[in-house]
């Protein structure tokens, strides 16, 4: 199976501002390619990954700062991107920010990676034009590399292996028959359907404090001044330090979820409308003055579940899944804090409190979150027991495969776009022509 090996790189100053200089290209080519790709959609054509690469062969022979870039890495660029286009729409994939976005490179190619052990803590890899890089070798890389990605994460240049394991997905769990339930909340972060809790805080109150306190001091400070840059690097480290906690947090629960039972299964939870943001009511006796929303609690709760990492926790369970036989499905949560699981009654007032479901038709009491996750699990074993033909129950779409837009037969409307009109070339950003304000 393919699985990741990520380690920290100890690079030298030269291949620390090469690898910054290949970001930047890599972003460059992103936000050109994308607006190459908007530019055909306004004038009612297309264009795809091979068209833009043939492009992108020429623009490195015209351009310096293009061609000293491993090609792959740029080739690479491209096809996430039409897998981004493929996935989510033209108008919905985002421009990669030279300040929100760390900078980040794949090396496609794992048959020109070498990796050589140095000694206990130490090895080393060569890279594509960057040559030799010192990485700490925390654990073995037990695989063969397929690809590497280079990013830099604050600080620090870090670089992450796929490597194929060759380990073979078991044809059962070792535990058969087993399953649970999960419910996701706030308070706690993971209920069982056994009574079980797993739960941690991130961050504590003393660093919740100590954020707002760095948050103050950023706000303070003049933009492009040298004092904003150290500010806004302390916050980030706090950041990184809680958004680390949390991922530890989600592997480990992920790992005793995938061991201990065969089916798990999680409620479909929309968080990106769960914390959308509430709109504004407009007060019609006082024009330009608006009503109260509960704006501030929502966006209190807002904060709450996303500092809870409920989509990661999911995503690790699945990774882990591979290596246990476990089956991990979702089903619709509609209900499932309302109904007693005796007797299946559903009434809104049964739900006392946070904590206290007690039925108002059979008088069953118990944890408001564990009644959950038993509703939940009833729900998976049915949805499990009878899977689609041919699908495994809750298994994914496939991920559209690169070029398969480009293989299509263009319609007339499109080849009269594509023929008519003057193509979009990548701009030339060394002699200050930019695309929307973008630059290398």
């Amino acid at each position: 199976m393919l699985t990741g090996r990520k380690y920290r790189l100890d690079l030298t100053l030269g291949q620390a501002e090469f690898a910054e200089r290949i970001g930047g290209a890599c972003r460059s080519v992103w936000n050109t390619a994308l607006e190459q790709r908007r530019i055909h959609r306004r004038r009612g054509g297309w264009i795809g990954y091979h068209e833009q690469a043939r492009q992108l062969v020429e623009a490195k022979g015209e351009f310096e700062w293009l061609a000293e870039v491993p090609g792959h890495c740029l080739q690479q660029t491209l096809i996430d991107l039409d897998q981004a286009c493929a996935r989510h729409g033209t108008w919905k994939v985002r421009w990669k920010s030279r300040v929100r976005n760390a900078p980040s490179f794949r090396f496609p190619e794992g048959g020109k990676i070498t990796v050589e052990r140095l000694n206990r803590r130490w090895a080393r890899a060569k890279l594509p034009k960057l040559g030799w890089v010192r990485l700490r070798l925390t654990r073995p890389l037990g695989g063969k590399i397929k690809n590497a990605t280079v990013g830099r994460d604050g600080g620090h240049w870090y670089i992450s292996f796929l490597v194929e394991d060759g380990l073979a997905p078991p044809e059962r769990h070792a535990d058969p028959g087993s399953g649970v339930g999960i419910d996701r909340g706030v308070v706690k972060v993971v209920t069982r359907s056994d009574g079980i809790f797993h739960h941690r805080v991130f961050a504590r109150d003393r660093e919740v404090e100590h954020a707002k306190k760095l948050q103050r001091d950023l706000a303070r400070t003049r933009k492009g001044a040298q004092r904003r840059k150290r500010a806004a690097a302390r916050v980030a480290d706090l950041a990184r330090k809680v958004r680390r906690r949390r991922q530890d947090f989600a592997a480990k629960t992920a790992c005793v979820l995938a061991t201990g039972f065969e089916l798990v299964v999680f409620e479909a939870l929309a968080t990106k409308n769960m914390t959308a943001g509430v709109e504004p009511r407009p007060d019609h006796e006082r024009p330009g003055a608006f009503l109260p929303n509960g704006a501030a609690s929502k966006s209190g709760l807002n904060r709450s579940i996303l500092d809870k990492g409920w989509h990661r926790i999911e995503l690790a369970t699945r990774s882990r899944a591979r290596y246990t036989g476990t089956h991990v499905i979702t089903v619709n949560p509609a209900y499932t804090s309302q109904r007693c699981n005796v007797c299946t009654a559903v009434d809104g007032k049964s739900r006392e409190s946070q904590a206290v479901f007690r039925c108002t038709s059979c008088g069953h009491t118990e944890h408001a979150d564990v009644n959950a996750a038993k509703n939940v699990l009833t729900a998976g074993r049915a949805e499990h027991a009878q899977p689609r033909p041919g699908v495994r129950a809750g298994a994914r779409k496939p991920r559209n495969r690169v070029g398969r837009k480009a293989n299509r037969q263009a319609t007339a409307a499109q080849v009269t776009a594509q023929t008519e009109p003057e193509p979009a070339g990548i701009p030339d950003f060394s002699r200050g022509e930019r695309f929307n304000g973008v630059s290398p």
